[in-house]
């Protein structure tokens, strides 16, 4: 017989008479699962114990460890009755009960005090009030969600508890408070409030906790900001969909420029400070439209993410199937055709289609170019497209002596620029922006010699070639 029993979060003498009994009985072989426990201390002075701790010391993971006491504890009891105990609860956090219920079904479980108990019993906190998440400090789930009370406890070694701090301290607001909860149910308990940052190392322990109770700061927390402006900020609250469609824009083009700043080799996280503001930017656009169509009940933002995740693993069903694709192309090809079966497209269509009207024209005309060229209508080289840029020009500069549209022949002209970016591997969006800003430094270089103005185009040659240099 195997009976896994509770020693609770401290002394001995909190736990009831029942449970000391039952450890005390000298006809039970008692397993500890460590020693490093008040009440397990106590008892290993009172009668003759085997821990565990040597199995921790020897094992490569925790896996192995729960295993390995799982295992002992069966063969123990083959020679007789056994009592397991444990830290806290059986119930609460205790992996190898797991597994030796799986060993042997007939296991008896003997609750006790948990960590929890004396949290909640410390923080004063009723979970039934606005609900309770329990987490392992060893394993944070990412991203990491604090939208309700929470206790986060295995905060064993100060690596661990200074891990926990940066991660909590990143998704709350700055000047929150947070309790580090410390050997709670000996004389030497105490409780540290301080903000997540700020957190001592020092305070981690086999008995340290950490209770987070604030509102949510990261993405919940711009979630409900956000809807607060639109109750209560007469500029937000008139705003509609519409009305931000030229923000939106704005924004992306801002975090194209912030990219565009990025070294090609190398991290400057400097510049990734820059990104992550305009994404952040980008982000409120995101939340602004998603608060306006909740007030409608169209959608919110878990409705939108939903439809994303699922859109998601439809289109990959390489990795979420049992669909091969060795190559990018594959996994393009994938995706366009469980894009059209979405759609429900029937019978022939454009192999145009999709392209938005609405996209910046260099960047819609390398699109069109694209799904023109997987139906073969594409020039063969690159040395192709050079002659037929050179025909563009000569019909445009007919064009300028007055034959034809000057509008249509540049038109004409920059689609085939595109198609000659688009041969050499060149992003014509980037493209242009670098020279243009190559234009700039060198013209502001320019103006920095004196002013402009009054000087011949000869003089301003002369200092346009030495701002190239």
């Amino acid at each position: 017989m195997i009976t896994v029993v509770g020693l609770g979060p401290g002394d001995y003498d909190r736990l009831p008479e029942s449970t000391r009994s039952l450890l005390e009985d000298p006809g039970v072989t008692v397993v500890l699962r460590t020693v490093r426990h008040p009440a397990a201390e106590r008892l290993a002075s009172l009668r003759e114990v085997v821990p565990c701790d040597d199995l921790y010391e020897r094992s490569e993971t925790f896996e192995d460890v729960y295993d390995a006491i799982a295992g002992r504890v069966a063969d123990l009891s083959a020679k007789g009755p056994v009592v397991y105990a444990v830290p806290g609860s059986p119930l609460m956090g205790e992996f190898a009960v797991t597994r030796i219920r799986a060993l042997r079904p007939d296991t008896r479980i003997v609750p006790g005090e948990s960590f929890v108990d004396a949290v909640l019993a410390t923080v004063g906190y009723d979970p039934f009030d606005r609900g309770l998440q329990i987490l392992n400090g060893h394993d944070l789930p990412d991203p990491l969600v604090l939208d309700k009370p929470t206790i986060i406890g295995h905060l064993s070694h100060p690596e661990i508890l200074a891990d926990v701090s940066a991660r909590v301290a990143a998704v709350i607001p700055e000047d929150a408070k947070v309790k580090v909860l410390v050997d709670l149910g000996t004389a030497a308990g105490r409780v540290v409030e301080c903000e997540a940052s700020r957190i001592d190392p020092s305070l981690a322990g086999l008995r340290t906790s950490l209770w987070v109770d604030s509102e949510p700061g990261g993405l919940l927390g711009a979630v409900r900001v956000m809807r607060v402006l639109r109750q209560e900020c007469p500029w937000d609250r008139e705003q509609t969909h519409k009305s931000l469609t030229k923000n939106l824009i704005e924004e992306a083009y801002e975090l194209i420029e912030a990219i565009s700043a990025m070294p090609d080799d190398g991290n400057d996280w400097g510049a990734y400070a820059g990104v992550e503001d305009e994404l952040g930017d980008l982000l409120l656009q995101v939340l602004f439209h998603e608060a306006i169509a909740r007030e409608v009940g169209a959608f919110d933002i878990d409705g939108a993410a939903e439809t994303l995740r699922q859109k998601l693993v439809r289109r990959h069903p390489h990795v979420f199937g049992d669909v091969e694709a060795g190559s990018p192309e594959e996994v393009k090809a994938n995706w366009d055709r469980i894009k059209a079966a979405e759609r429900g497209d029937e019978g022939p269509r454009s192999a145009l289609d999709g392209v938005p009207r609405g996209m910046p024209a260099l960047h819609r005309a390398s699109k069109v170019q694209n799904k023109a060229a997987k139906i073969g209508f594409d020039w063969p080289s690159a040395e192709g497209v050079v002659e037929k840029l050179r025909e563009e020009m000569a019909e445009l500069a007919e064009a300028m002596a007055g034959s034809g549209s000057v509008e249509d022949e540049m038109g004409d002209l920059l689609f085939t620029v595109v198609n000659l970016a688009r041969h050499l591997g060149v992003d014509t969006e980037v493209a242009l922006q670098r020279a243009t800003d190559r234009f700039v430094r060198r013209f502001q270089a320019m103006e920095a010699e004196g002013p402009l103005e009054g000087l011949s185009l000869d003089e301003m040659n002369d200092r346009w070639e030495r701002a190239k240099d």
